[in-house]
Order: structure tokens, then sequence, then C-alpha cells
């Protein structure tokens, strides 16, 4: 039997032992490190580069010379996916393959009410019966109405051993009410739900306070699920691995748990004092917190109860009362899932007669048009470029990150503004909108989406042409930040997939942009892009008549409405079972109108201002 190989993980001086012959990217991974790697090791996007400081690795694939320079190789650098351990090592993760905390978006709180949350807190009487022994016992709940809960023996035993005054904790999450516990004492003032947003980039959790319906506490965390793959679809595959559903429930389980700590140690309360849980995410992620197999989800023709799931919390591994049931927002196809139901609620599209366009544009894409008579939803995979994610220095929206920029049209050199107001180390979702609007607009690329040769700023890289976004010496990885040809062939992909989903939207129901009066915006996509860009590019359409509302975490806000009311609940199954689903990878009209959205802005139905006041020869 061979020794294990002892990896030290610089700068957090982590150590891990594994077995020889491991990946250093799965090394990584056992140390519980976060390490960009969007593929999810596959050696494709270049993303998990460490340097190798003591030791020796052995190269396990072929793509480190297609993102590393020989330079970079001679130094010792290597991609972590490619280059298995040998022996004992000591590396370095440098700074652009670091994964810090991102910009969290919240949620705003509902207001009003009423309010009926499915799991509460009773007194209990007890009166028992002598002649039939001292562990039986009829059990009255004060202040309970509706219809008598379920009593398990074990609950019936807690109420015999313990003394008066007794608390009984009551769910209907599970679809029929049951007492999941008893607790000493008078505690009903005391009971707490938790609502989650679990993305596939990030967790956020709020804490609520149920009898007073108020929020107590709020946290996040990055979801430990990405260095097994940046997209949904490489997820999926990964589950096909020996273990791989496992490891990815057991990664969002952690997650979880890592919100609950900050939460917990915030308001001073114990886990058994969170009751109940709902939860909003895509249809991929809830179904892999739920251990549900999910390689169905690859096939286009795949069906999807709209009904919620459902789980104990305790059976799942999640920090709270063991007996807690955790409620999923209910998915409507395999890539519109409990998240896009969540922002339908709190966008309010469906209580109006106005027509609506809701955008969520997160690492999938989603839009949803309709009013409150109807509903017809589409996904699109663009989301991953505008959260930075296949970009050569795209990176989340963290400490470093371009997140706006201009570009002046004479010189064509780019101002920016970096998150935390420090040098940048790349660029992420809003800066990038931002640059192909701005790269556009100062002739650095054409209507294609081609880098112009000659313009300032413009030179011959590895990959072909590049634009300098920022040089070396203003940076603080010791490169120029640039964006290169096979980066805009990708922004320009994502961009016509967006432009192109929301055509067929449009197309489909004979609407045109003029008739849409409200454009609801989710996400980071919506709290912190420049709307006036995305339509200068082409990712969205020109709505002339529509008001813009960005409604935040509409995922996060959707899984507290549900939280504190049991109603809600019954109307997120309404949307989910009455939302009609388009599957892009069948329909022939997405064909056409991604052709038409693959040059900037796109077809002139959709962009008139474009063709009639900044390009009149064109008409």
């Amino acid at each position: 039997m061979t020794e294990p190989c002892r990896l030290i993980i610089h700068p957090l001086n982590r150590v891990v032992s594994v077995r020889e012959g491991t990946t250093v990217l799965d090394a990584i991974r056992e140390a519980e490190v976060q390490i960009e790697s969007i593929c999810g090791g596959k050696g494709q996007c270049g993303k998990c580069r460490v340097l190798v400081e003591q030791g020796t690795v052995k190269p396990s694939g072929q793509a480190s010379g297609k993102f590393l320079s020989p330079e970079e190789i001679q130094e010792g650098f290597r991609l972590a996916c490619q280059c298995r351990l040998t022996g004992d090592a000591a590396i370095t993760i440098p700074v652009e393959s670091r994964i810090d905390s991102p910009k969290i978006l919240f949620t705003a709180e509902p207001g009003g009410g009423p309010f009926n949350p499915a799991a509460g807190k009773y007194l209990v009487q007890v009166s028992r019966e002598e002649d039939l022994g001292s562990a039986f016992c009829s059990i009255r709940l004060t202040g309970y109405t509706g219809a008598r809960p379920a009593v398990s023996e074990e609950v019936c035993r807690a109420v015999a051993a313990m003394d008066a005054p007794l608390t009984g904790i009551v769910s209907e999450t599970g679809g029929y009410p049951e007492v999941i516990g008893v607790e000493p004492g008078d505690t009903t003032s005391r009971n707490f739900g938790l609502a989650l947003d679990l993305g596939t980039t990030t967790v956020v959790g709020l804490l609520v306070d149920l009898p007073r319906a108020t929020v107590v506490a709020r946290a996040s965390a990055l979801n430990r699920q990405i260095t097994y793959g940046e997209e949904l679809i490489t997820r999926i595959s990964f589950t096909r691995d020996p273990h791989g559903l496992q490891k990815l429930q057991a990664a969002a389980v952690a997650s979880i748990n890592e919100v609950l700590s900050s939460l917990l140690a915030s308001a001073k309360i114990q886990p058994g004092e969170i009751t109940d849980v709902c939860l909003g995410g895509n249809t991929v992620m809830n179904h892999l917190l739920a251990g549900k197999d999910i390689g169905h989800l690859e096939m286009a023709d795949a069906r999807v109860s709209p009904r919620p799931l459902l789980f104990r919390a305790g059976d799942a591994g999640i920090s709270v009362h063991p007996g807690a049931w955790c409620y999923c927002l209910p998915n409507v196809s395999r890539f519109v899932g409990g998240d896009a139901v969540g922002d339908v609620i709190a966008s309010g599209m469906h209580e109006s007669e106005d027509l609506s366009l809701l955008v969520d544009l997160g690492t999938n894409g989603e839009m949803i048009l309709g009013n409150r008579q109807w509903l017809a939803s589409v996904s699109c995979a663009s989301g991953p470029a505008f959260e930075g994610a296949g970009i050569t220095f795209g990176m989340r929206a963290m400490r470093g990150a371009i997140e706006h920029l201009t570009i002046d049209p004479l010189t064509c050199e780019a101002s920016f503004s970096v998150i935390g107001g420090v040098p940048p180390r790349g660029i992420c979702g809003s800066g990038i909108i931002d640059a192909g609007a701005e790269m556009f607009a100062a002739g650095i690329i054409d209507t294609a989406g081609k880098m112009v040769v000659g313009s300032p700023q413009v030179r011959e890289g590895r990959d072909g042409p590049e634009y300098v976004l920022a040089p070396s010496d203003r940076t603080t990885v010791g490169r120029d930040i640039v964006i290169t040809q096979r980066d805009m062939n990708y922004l320009m992909d994502s961009k016509a997939a967006a432009c192109g989903a929301v055509g067929v939207l449009l197309k489909k129901y004979r609407i045109s942009i003029q008739e849409i009066s409200h454009l609801y915006l989710a996400g980071a996509f919506g709290a912190f892009a420049d709307v006036k860009n995305v339509v200068r590019f082409g990712i969205l359409p020109e709505f002339p008549e529509s008001t813009v509302h960005p409604i935040g975490n509409g995922s996060l806000s959707g899984a507290f409405a549900t939280l504190l009311s049991m109603e809600k609940r019954m109307l997120a199954e309404r949307i989910a079972q009455g939302m009609v689903y388009i599957d892009l990878l069948i329909d022939t009209d997405f064909i056409e109108e991604y052709q038409a959205a693959i040059y900037i802005p796109g077809r002139r139905e959709l962009f008139p201002s474009y063709y009639e006041r900044e390009r009149p020869e064109e008409g």
C-alpha cells in the first residue's frame, strides 16, 4: 500500500493527505478550499491555475499548453485538474484563481399580511388515562385550530417523560398537520424559520421570526458545488460518476450549514429552534439537495413535476430541528425552476392585467412573459457569460472585479470602477456587458462582434486579436487584463441566445415591443447591469413603453413569502402548474431568432431606435 501524499495549500496554509495519483484539483476539493473551476475539471476553462512551489506533480492532460504560456509553465504554473500528485508537494493558489466572497444580493421583505406560516408552537395540555398506563396521554394544543394533528409514539413518550408546562411544535408542510416535537417550558414566542436561495454560485439565507414575521439575521456563502463545475449541465454530468450525486448533495448541505452557522451565531439561537425551511432554487439545485437523480434532465423532453419537493431537513443533514420539513418552491421544467416561480411572486406580474416580461440572467437565463391570465416561459444557456464565466479574465462580482467601464472613442482606452476600490484582477458580468456595448460604440468591434484590427488598444495575442482593457501596471495579477476575440465570440453567442429567447416569446404570442408595459429584471443582472448598455449591446430588445423594475433576489423573496404563508405556497403551485414552457432546444423559431440576434444589436423590429436614428443609412 502506497503512502499518502501530503499537499500544503498556500496562502491558506491548509494541509491535506490524499492517495498518490489524485489530481491537484481533487486534493484541493478534499481540503474544502474553493478554487475557480468553471468546467468542473475537464481542462476546458483554464481557470484552476496553481503555482507548484515544492515537490513534483505529473501531467495528466494536454490542456495546460492551451491556457498557460511556456514562460508560465517554466515558472511552475499548472492547471490543477491537469496534474496528479506523485509525492508530497506545496502549491500556491494565485489571486486570479481564488474565490473570495462575492457581492451578495439579498431581498426586499414582503409587507402586510395576513401571515400563516406552516410551522407553529402551542402550549400542550396533557390528560393522562390511569387505566391505560402512564405513557398514554391525550394532547390538547392551546390556541390551535384546524385538523387534528398526527402525533407519533416518539412524541407521546417525550410528553410522558416531561413535566408541564410543555410546548408542542406543529408543522403542516408535509401535507397534513403533525406534531414534530415537544419542548419543556413555554417556548411559543421562540419559533424560527429559514428562507434560502440555493443558487448555483451562492447560497443566501434569511433567519425569520415566524410569530412576528420579521427577518432577524442574514448570511451568505459560496455554493461548494462550484468546484465541480460552473454550469448546470456540468453538474448533471458529474452525477454519472461514482458517488457524484452524494458529493454534490453533501456540498450543497455543507454550504447551507455554513450559512446556518452564521445565522445562529448572529441571532444567538439554537438549531432546534428553526422549525421550517423554505427554499428557492433551480430544478437541478433542489433535486440535488433532495438527493434525487437528475440524469433525465439532460433530455430535451424531460418531464418535471410541478409539485414542490418535500423532505425532512434532518434526513438531508441540514442543521435545524430534525423533524422540520424542507419545502422547495415548485419547478416548471428542467431549466425553469422554483427560483423563477419565486421571481414571479416577487414581481407581482401574475396579478396584473398589463403585459410584463420578467428576465433573470444568472448562471442560466429564464424569461417569463404574460399577465394574470397566462404565463409562458423559456430558458437559455446565456447566463454564465454575464456572470464572468467563460471569459479569459472573467470573475464573479467580488473584490477586484471591474464592475463598470467606459471607453474613450478616440483613444479606445478604458476607464473603470472596481469592486473594493483596488487594482483589478478581472472583470465581472456588469463590466462585461459595459465592455461589449462600449467596444461597439468605439468601433473596436463591428456588428458581428469581430475586432477591428488596427484600432487603438487592439493587438495580436496568443488566440488572435485582443483588446487591452487594463495594462499590467494597473492590475494585481501582473498581466494585462484583456478581452480576446474568443471571449467576444462567446459573449456574442450568449447575447444572441438571450435576445433570441425573448424574440421567441414575442413571436409565439404575436406581441410587439410596444405592448410590454413592465420589464422585471431579477437577480444581480437586474441590480447591477446598466440597462442602457444591455439594450445597446442587444442582450434585450427595446421596450419603449415599459417601466423597468429591478426586483432583487426573487428566488429568496419567494422562499421568504412561502415561509410566512401557506396561501403563498398554494399560489406557487398554481403558477408552476399553469405556466407554459417552450423548450428552445427543439423549437424551430429559436434558430431564426438566434441568427438575427448574432449581430449587434439585433432584429430591426426589436431595435427600431438604432436603425432609425443611429444608422439611418442602413434603413
